[in-house]
């Protein structure tokens, strides 16, 4: 039987992507969120500033290519989304599961951030600023400048507490023991945690729901779903301005920080001459350059499966898992220099040195670089730019995770639901809008926290670790390595040469030092000074481990619905299912000749009757 494919999707049944410009800035959109901008520049300053550069290549050489590759070419050899591609090794079937979960977890908490970025987008549109200055909304202890007093001695004899006003207007002077500095809060920070949080004092404190923050989260979903709802068909469009956008507003922003008064010294803190290499020995560096590598590529978490599934099968997922992960890792650097030449502008006019103003995370995004911003001219200009750069760097990671879900549910359910997919996108975005209405209350923030904490850490790396192991220890790494040259072609051996040395032992090593050492210097969740309930830390490692259970349940269920004795059920779970394969027969060859096909749905089977050209 011959079918006619037409020149962009040759699998009729599950699609592909209109182009491979669409698959590399999905992937680009993907890989590159909002931890390019918040985390990553205060990580590289907080460890040494150019000499973090070090170990965050080596971490990107040895961890992070490896298993992105890995991952992108499993997805595209047997066209298939994190949970059905495991049909390679049943035993390791709840390894899909629980990526699929942590994308689940992580969708809830990271359109929030979204909603957040929305509504500051939508405070931008006024003059001044609303976090410009003390007004209505601030208490006492807001303000613009630090508050400082000199203790004097009067006329009488007595000691009499002066502000740094009284000195300036009498041009008195005070000597550095007799100065004492009150703690004050900025506009922003009062703004933040007043206006657009009303936090609460604590997790055990949620308050109502924040109907300005419910109403933002319900916009960003509206977004999620409008983008997604003929899937990577319609995605794969709309990333052509999320994933481009964000560079432009960048290179905007760096070039009016370098214009700035004291944006050298920024920088110079970021990585120039205030560089440490002493950083170097001192392993919590080497930790952070890992976990960096390893949580901004998007690894472990069944995106990269679950995209790559709808390549063609002869795509060549080599050069494109080169691309995407060097535009990543330079994304990171050059964003660094955007946000501490503004940094090192607001450090020069508040007289504090950069390392006072330096943040990251929420306190960089939504304090530090808004307060910044509010002191240029023209400021609600900058100030809009910013916000929809998070705002398009957020949605198509969104665009991603999604994916991932509704990909994973289609393929183990093909026959009830891949021809209902506007169904399951409005259903899960609508679902995960309600799931996700605790994180807009006044204790939200403490809850983004607290799963950001525990689903976006040591879940991803025992994920990664069993990704490994079954793989190339069970499914056999020299068996995958064949696959992936029934892809993009027969390579000769010293090309394998550095992927077998990682994919066999650098890589699963590094990632289980990175495993014990993060369980080792554990600490407690805390939100700024606000340490977390005991119930609150114990219902963090309850969601962990509901993450993670599904992987022995899966292997016990695989092992009991297999047939024979105890030793040929464990050969059995361990060994590929009978249609395991390239998805397509045509692709198949002589390895797979004997494969069974899959069960396909109903539209699609008749979508294929259809293109039928001759017999």
């Amino acid at each position: 039987i011959i079918f006619h494919v037409g020149t962009t999707t040759e699998n009729l049944d599950r699609g592909n992507w209109s182009s491979n410009t669409d698959y590399l800035l999905s992937l680009i959109g993907y890989a590159v969120g909002l931890g390019n901008v918040w985390r990553f520049p205060y990580l590289a300053y907080k460890n040494g500033g150019g000499a973090f550069l070090i170990p965050y290549t080596i971490m990107l050489a040895f961890a992070g290519l490896p298993l992105f590759f890995l991952e992108c070419s499993f997805g595209q050899f047997a066209s298939l989304g994190p949970v059905s591609v495991w049909k390679a090794v049943p035993i390791m079937q709840g390894v899909g599961v629980t990526m699929v979960l942590v994308s689940t977890l992580v969708a809830i908490y990271y359109n929030c951030i979204i909603g957040y970025s929305i509504y500051y987008l939508f405070a931008s549109f006024q003059f001044p600023l609303p976090w410009s200055d003390c007004f209505e909304w601030s208490d006492e202890n807001c303000s613009t400048q630090p508050k400082e007093y000199c203790n004097i001695t009067s006329a009488n004899g007595s000691f009499v507490l002066v502000s740094s006003t009284w000195l300036n207007d009498n041009n008195a002077t005070c000597e550095g023991s007799n100065i004492f500095s009150i703690s004050v809060q900025s506009p922003s920070e009062q703004y933040w945690d007043k206006v657009a949080l009303r936090r609460s004092s604590g997790l055990d404190e949620s308050g109502g729901v924040i109907w300005h923050l419910a109403l933002c989260l319900l916009l960003a979903w509206i977004i999620v779903g409008a983008a997604l709802f003929k899937g990577i068909k319609s995605s794969g469009k709309v990333v052509y301005f999320t994933a481009i956008f964000p560079y432009v507003v960048l290179i905007i922003l760096l070039i009016r920080g370098v214009t700035l008064e004291g944006a050298r010294e920024g920088i110079e803190y970021y990585i120039g001459t205030h560089s440490d290499i002493s950083k170097l020995s001192d392993a919590e560096v080497w930790k952070d350059a890992a976990t960096q590598i390893f949580f901004s590529l998007g690894t472990a978490c069944g995106g990269l499966v679950a995209l790559s599934s709808y390549n063609k099968f002869n795509n060549n997922c080599y050069s494109d898992a080169i691309v995407i992960c060097v535009t990543n890792c330079a994304t990171s650097v050059f964003a660094g220099f955007a946000i501490f030449s503004v940094l090192g502008h607001i450090a020069y006019i508040s007289h504090k040195p950069v390392s006072e103003v330096a943040q990251s995370g929420f306190g960089l995004a939504f304090i530090a670089y808004p307060e910044a911003l509010s002191k240029l001219p023209i400021s609600p200009l900058w100030s809009i730019l910013f916000f929809f750069m998070l705002l398009t760097l957020g949605i198509d990671s969104q665009f991603a995770i999604i994916e991932t879900i509704t990909t994973a549910l289609q393929d183990e359910f093909p026959k009830y639901l891949r021809s209902r997919r506007v169904l399951i996108t409005v259903v899960a975005c609508v679902v995960l809008y309600l799931l996700g209405l605790p994180c807009v209350t006044g204790a939200g923030i403490y809850w983004v926290n607290l799963i950001d904490h525990f689903c976006s850490g040591w879940v991803l790396v025992i994920a990664a670790v069993l990704e490994l192991v079954g793989i190339i220890y069970i499914y056999g790494g020299n068996r995958f390595i064949k696959d992936i040259e029934m892809m993009i072609g027969k390579k000769n051996c010293y090309f394998w040469l550095w992927w077998r040395a990682c994919w066999f032992f650098i890589t699963p090593c590094l990632l289980t030092i990175i495993l014990v050492w993060s369980l080792v210097t554990f600490s407690a969740p805390s939100y700024g000074p606000v340490l977390y309930p005991v119930w609150g830390t114990v219902l963090g490692w309850f969601i962990l481990a509901f993450c993670i259970i599904w992987i022995p349940i899966f292997a016990v269920f695989n092992f009991a619905k297999a047939k024979g004795g105890i030793l040929e059920r464990f050969r059995q779970i361990c060994s590929p299912t009978p249609d395991w394969g390239p998805y397509l027969e045509c692709h198949r060859g002589e390895r797979y000749k004997n494969q069974e096909n899959m069960v396909r749905s109903e539209a699609s089977g008749q979508s294929q009757k259809e293109n039928v050209m001759s017999m």
